[in-house]
């Protein structure tokens, strides 16, 4: 460690700085103006290096390397308006999370595009012409191109200001961002003013990407990388703060820069690896901020958080009628083995679907009747999938005590992380869990001694009399269907009453001597408890665990699962999770481009069927009732 390594190591900060906040810019106007959670944002990034490379590498010979360069940032633009007109523009007025499902369907499939247009392979780029080489700074050799990337953040951030400070249409987006119906009360056309910050956001993100061309290869999994990154400046700077975006931009790749130079630092004894800090340390800050100062660095509190809506249908309990169907189900499920035989692949497709059952029932207990929005309830699922290897491996444990033990470690950090999330709420809670989510993934992923590392862990597989025939498969069904049974009683106890109170007024809640945080908190370790106990059974399934179990791309499948089943049934998560995953596992057998059919199936329902699966089914045996009784009444 010395001063000239520190500084190169700061410059090389602040030109990551620079890029995070060009996409983070965007994104923070986008969320600014109307309030839609793009987690395609990342997507159109990634767009902006692919098609940046095929426009140096086709027309650069005739207009010239940074003329072609620019071209990409626009048409990633274009590609943000259309997605606007075409898609977004109809789902303004759904909840957050039915937008949060509209835009990962589009992350899909604009990934399969991106996979057909240019393959799987990475691509780098041609380096920029007059800045190819470096610069010497206290001994050291810096490239020239970084420190033009160092220049490019400050230069946006004044455009961006002037843009919104000194034109009209600035204004408006000003005003929109902390106002929107005032501004259409006023007469202005939001339409079209939603249209062209959301094809801005896209451009700067495209931009952010282009100017990446030079410095790393164009691949397919940017799209998720970046969005979590961005999430994070945009919640740290402040939700629709530009200046926010740009200091906490420059604090978390800093804090980055420090984290490589320090190296390997013996405290108390203890060898710590400071570089591995670098997958996690944005997400300590962000924990940090939001459990410190919610609206961020340079944000304001948002005035009003909008709800799910009507979050489930007026509960009722079972009829004799539902409750046959019901347990008529489970027996036909029981007894499929003896049909199918204990060999068939569609056990291992029915194991599988019953595991996401589980997990998508435990995240509706606190995202429907609760109203908590979770992005991180992979880490539930991921620390119950690892407590069970764990034990397994190490203390020798049958299965049934690993999955118990699973189960509570599950609920252990439940408890931990659900203490800090229930102070917040909205799109804030939904920020925490998610970083609390990525903290814990990063310590699976770089734990080698106790978690494996990025290899996770094998070996974990039932005992003879589960895994001859069909014991596994009926041993999981089991605790399914008892699993949901417990959730579903609990929804109709006085706990279930008091989290929908919490949910529909606090404030009333409150005054009635309901602790409004205590429920939720008891809500949170409850549904952590369940996916704990969803990801034992699929460690033993599998084999092992790896980190993926733990990954955003996790959460956002559960996410995914009670979406499509309908949030406002209860039993929604269970269809919402046997399509899912049945979609899922066809299409990827099918196609190499499974990705893109799955998103389109996503889109379609959003936009034709919002309620979901079970709640279109319930509202067409409602209309035939009605209809019914209206013809028979005539007759």
């Amino acid at each position: 460690m010395n001063l000239s390594g520190l500084l190169a190591q700061l410059l090389n900060g602040l030109a990551g700085a620079s890029t995070l906040f060009l996409v983070a810019a965007g994104l923070s106007l986008i969320f600014g103006v109307t309030r839609i959670v793009n987690f395609a944002h990342g997507s159109f990034y990634m767009l902006g290096l692919f098609v940046a490379y095929s426009s140096v590498e086709h027309l650069a010979p005739a207009l010239g390397f940074w003329p072609a360069l620019l071209l990409a940032p626009l048409a990633v633009g274009l590609l943000g308006a259309a997605v606007e007109l075409l898609v977004l523009r109809r789902i303004y007025r759904a909840s957050e999370l039915l937008q949060l499902l509209a835009t990962f369907a589009l992350v899909l499939i604009i990934k399969d595009a991106a996979l057909w247009l240019w393959g799987p392979e990475e691509l780098l780029g041609p380096r920029a012409p007059g800045l190819e080489g470096a610069v010497m700074l206290l001994g050291r050799r810096f490239p020239a191109y970084d420190l033009f990337l160092i220049a490019v953040g400050p230069l946006v951030l004044l455009l961006l200001t002037l843009l919104l400070n000194r034109t009209r249409w600035g204004r408006l987006v000003r005003a929109a961002t902390q106002d929107r119906e005032m501004v259409g009360a006023l007469g202005v056309n939001q339409s079209w003013l939603f249209t062209g910050v959301f094809a801005l956001g896209a451009l700067l993100a495209g931009l952010g990407g282009a100017l990446q061309l030079p410095r790393e290869p164009a691949s397919l999994e940017l799209d998720m990388l970046t969005i979590g990154a961005a999430f994070v400046v945009v919640v740290v700077g402040g939700m629709g703060s530009l200046p926010g975006a740009f200091v906490a931009a420059l604090l978390i790749a800093e804090l980055k820069a420090v984290c490589i130079w320090l190296g390997v630092v013996p405290i108390a004894g203890v060898a710590v690896a400071f570089p591995k800090l670098t997958l996690v340390v944005e997400f300590l800050v962000m924990a940090v901020v939001l459990v410190w100062r919610p609206w961020g660095l340079m944000g304001r509190p948002q005035a009003t958080v909008r709800s799910l809506g009507a979050s489930e249908a007026p509960p009722r309990g079972a009829g004799a009628r539902a409750a046959a169907a019901w347990l008529l189900l489970a027996a036909a499920l029981a007894l499929l083995p003896l049909l199918l035989g204990a060999r068939s692949y569609a056990l291992v497709l029915l194991t599988d679907m019953a595991i996401a059952a589980l997990f998508a029932a435990s995240l509706h207990f606190i995202l429907g009747p609760g109203g908590l929005h979770s992005f991180g309830h992979a880490a539930y699922f991921g620390l119950g999938a690892y407590g069970a290897a764990l034990v397994t491996r190490a203390a020798g444990l049958p299965m049934g005590a690993a999955l118990a033990l699973g189960a509570l470690l599950a609920a252990c950090g439940a408890l931990l992380y659900g203490w800090l999330c229930v102070r917040l709420s909205g799109v804030y809670l939904a920020m925490l869990t998610l970083a609390f989510a990525q903290i814990t993934w990063a310590i699976a992923y770089q734990w080698d001694a106790v978690t494996g590392g990025s290899n996770g862990l094998a070996g974990v597989w039932p005992p003879d009399w589960a895994a001859q025939g069909a014991g596994f498969y009926w041993l999981v069904l089991a605790l399914t269907a008892a699993g949901v049974y417990l959730l579903r009683r609990m929804l109709f106890a006085p706990l279930g009453w008091s989290l929908r109170a919490a949910r529909d007024s606090a404030a009333r809640a409150e005054a009635v001597g309901l602790h409004t945080r205590r429920v939720q908190w008891a809500a949170f370790a409850i549904a952590g408890a369940f996916a704990g106990l969803a990801g034992a059974l699929s460690a033993f399934s599998k084999g092992g665990v790896a980190p993926d179990a733990l990954a955003v791309t996790r959460s956002v499948d559960g996410l995914v699962m009670v979406l499509l089943g309908g949030v406002q049934q209860l039993a929604g998560p269970l269809v919402g999770a046997a399509v899912f995953t049945w979609l899922h596992d066809s299409l990827a057998r099918e196609t190499d481009y499974w990705r893109a059919l799955l998103g389109a199936a996503m889109l379609l329902l959003v936009l034709l069927f919002p309620q979901g699966i079970s709640g279109f089914a319930q509202m067409w045996r409602a209309q035939a009732a009605i209809k019914n009784k209206v013809t028979g009444g005539a007759a």
